[in-house]
C-alpha cells in the first residue's frame, strides 16, 4: 500500500498520519498537496459541526466529559469522511490553488514549498480547537494538516517571499495576510495598505534591492533614520524639491520578510504623532491625503497616485 493511500484510509485518530504527510510531501509533493488539502477541508467542516453542538445543551443527566470528548472523536471522524467524499468541493478549490502555485515555481526544495505556502492561510491552528477533547490521538487530523505549512516553511527564511510576485494578483496573495495583521494594529482597512505597498514597490517588482542584490523587503520606501537599529541599503531614488524631481542616494531599512516589512509600517503609523490623523482612516482617498499632508513622501501627486491604485480595478481584481 503507499503512503497515499495509507492516509486516504487512515482514521482522524491516527497520529501516524502526521508522519506519513510530511514524508509524501517531500516525495511527491503534488500528491502531498492533494491530501493536505483535504485535511484543511476536514478542519473547515469540524469548525461547523463544533459551532453547531454550541447551540444546543450539553449538560443533560447522560451528559459527562467522557461523552463530550467522544462526541468530539465522532465529529472529527465525520468531517475526516466527508472531506474525503468530495462532495464539498472545498478542497478541490484549494487543491488547484496550490497547485498552480507549485506549477508555476521553476526552483525545487525550499523555493517550491515556499511558492505553495504563500497560499496557506496564515493562521492554521496547529492545535486542536477547545472542547473537542485535547489528550490521545485526536489532535491526528489537525497534525496532518499543520505538518504541510511546517514543512513549506522549513528550510526558508519566510515561506512566500523567496518568490518574486509576476502579477498584481500575486503580490495580493503573498501580501494580504500581513496586511490585515497590519490593519488590526491601525485601523486602516488592509487593502488600503496593500495599495500603499503596491505604489511604492510596483506591485512587488520594484522591490529596494540590497548591495548584494537581494530583497530588502522594503514595501513602503521607508528611509533610515538615525534611530534605526537594523539593517540598510543605499539606493538611488527620486525626491521633490519645490515641485522638481531630482535623483538622490537615500538610505532605506531593510528587513528580513514582508511580515517584517508590514510591522515596522503599522509601527511607523502607529506610533509617530505626524501620522496620527492617518490612523483609524476609513476612506481611501482621504487615506492617501493624510499620508500625504503628513509628508511621507516629497511627491505632489502622491495622494492622487495611491488613491487611483485604493479605487481602481487592478486592486479588486486581483482581491
Amino acid at each position: 500500500m503507499t503512503i497515499k493511500s495509507d492516509i486516504a484510509a487512515s482514521l482522524a485518530v491516527d497520529m501516524k498520519g502526521v508522519q506519513d504527510l510530511r514524508a509524501q510531501l517531500k516525495s511527491d509533493p503534488q500528491a502531498g498537496v492533494k491530501t493536505a488539502a483535504q485535511e484543511f477541508e476536514a478542519l473547515f467542516l469540524q469548525q461547523v459541526m463544533k459551532s453547531m453542538r454550541a447551540t444546543t445543551s450539553q449538560d443533560g443527566l447522560m451528559d459527562n466529559d467522557s461523552t463530550r470528548f467522544f462526541t468530539g472523536m465522532l465529529d472529527q471522524q465525520m468531517a475526516q469522511d466527508l472531506s474525503r467524499s468530495g462532495s464539498l468541493g472545498l478542497a478541490q478549490m484549494l487543491e488547484a490553488q496550490l497547485s498552480q502555485r507549485l506549477a508555476g515555481t521553476t526552483g525545487t526544495g525550499s523555493e517550491s514549498t515556499a511558492s505553495i505556502s504563500a497560499g496557506l492561510p496564515a493562521d492554521l491552528p496547529l492545535t486542536m480547537p477547545k472542547g473537542t477533547g485535547s489528550s490521545s490521538g485526536i489532535q491526528g487530523s489537525v497534525g496532518r494538516a499543520a505538518a504541510l505549512k511546517e514543512y513549506m516553511a522549513s528550510g526558508t527564511a519566510v515561506a512566500g517571499d523567496t518568490v518574486a510576485p509576476q502579477t498584481p494578483k500575486e503580490f495580493v496573495e503573498q501580501v494580504w495576510p500581513h496586511a490585515v495583521e497590519a490593519s488590526r494594529n491601525t485601523g486602516i482597512p488592509p487593502q488600503f495598505l496593500v495599495a500603499h505597498a503596491a505604489l511604492e514597490s510596483g506591485w512587488g517588482k520594484r522591490d529596494i534591492r540590497n548591495a548584494d542584490g537581494s530583497a530588502s523587503h522594503n514595501l513602503f520606501g521607508i528611509k533610515a533614520g538615525k534611530s534605526w537599529q537594523g539593517d540598510t541599503t543605499d539606493v538611488l531614488t527620486t525626491e521633490y524639491t519645490d515641485g522638481v524631481a531630482q535623483k538622490q542616494t537615500e538610505t532605506f531599512r531593510s528587513y528580513g520578510s514582508y511580515g517584517e516589512a508590514f510591522q515596522d509600517y503599522a509601527n511607523l503609523l502607529r506610533d509617530n504623532p505626524r501620522y496620527g490623523q492617518v490612523i483609524g482612516s476609513q476612506d481611501g482617498t482621504e487615506f492617501a491625503r493624510r499620508l500625504q499632508q503628513a509628508g511621507y513622501a516629497t511627491d505632489p501627486k502622491y495622494a492622487e497616485k495611491l488613491s487611483s491604485i485604493i479605487n481602481g480595478s487592478t486592486l479588486r481584481q486581483a482581491r
